[in-house]
């Protein structure tokens, strides 16, 4: 399974907006960060906003934040949201399907139980989890000035 370039930029964008904290985030300042368009990463905009993953504030000094904290927002919240099928066979897929053994077959067990553990996985992780694993994620994104070397204590 591969999930799309949509999914990926998603969770980069919900990530910004965490790291980002309570500020708004631009989306031009989004795709600077990640190298990628703006006019896709609007693109992105819309599911996110219309799932309540993102909020969008309009105006001259307007941006996008999350409407809530981002541990509670997961990794399946936003897959289910902009990934169109999961079907990993053609058995998965809803119409005629040409496999005799549709109805008693393994494999399609294998796999719903595979998808499953998947998305399991998935919902144990959320967007606060991926940032906090990334210390100078402000750095790196462009957020905060080079981070300040740690003195020891002698």
């Amino acid at each position: 399974m591969r999930l799309t370039k949509q999914t990926n930029y998603a969770v980069r964008m919900l990530m910004y907006c965490a790291a980002n904290g309570e500020k708004l985030s631009r989306i031009p300042e989004i795709a600077k960060a990640y190298g990628v368009s703006e006019l896709f990463l609007f693109k992105i905009l819309q599911p996110l906003t219309k799932a309540g993953l993102v909020e969008t504030v309009r105006g001259r000094n307007g941006g996008v934040r999350l409407p809530r904290p981002a541990s509670e927002i997961s990794l399946f919240d936003v897959v289910k949201v902009t990934e169109d099928s999961f079907a990993m066979a053609e058995c998965f897929e809803a119409g005629e399907i040409d496999c005799p053994l549709v109805d008693s077959c393994g494999l399609n067990a294998a796999l719903r139980k595979a998808l499953n553990a998947f998305f399991e996985v998935l919902q144990g992780y959320t967007i606060d989890d991926l940032v906090k694993a990334r210390p100078q994620i402000n750095f790196l994104l462009g957020l905060d000035e080079a981070p300040r070397p740690q003195t020891s204590a002698a």
